[in-house]
């Protein structure tokens, strides 16, 4: 390569490196202006019975009335004494 190639090539290398510079400094700066919604609510998600996300949280199911494990077996033996 010539002298003349070696300072065109790093001239481009620099205007390249420079442009990249620019253009990071602009999505930098974009980055910047949008509000950012870093809320505990914004970033929740639940999920479902089904294994479905969804941003609501599910209803609270009705309690259910507990029954004494053995029933039946306890009634027979009060019955036999």
């Amino acid at each position: 390569m010539s002298k003349n190639q070696n300072a065109f090539i790093k001239k481009q290398k620099a205007e390249l490196k420079r442009r990249k510079q620019k253009e990071k400094l602009e999505k930098k700066l974009a980055r910047k202006e949008q509000p950012k919604s870093g809320d505990l609510e914004d970033m929740m998600a639940y999920v479902d019975e089904f294994g479905n996300i969804s941003e609501t949280p599910p209803e609270p199911e009705p309690p259910k009335k507990e029954r004494p494990k053995n029933q039946y077996f306890n009634n027979k033996q009060q019955s036999k004494n």
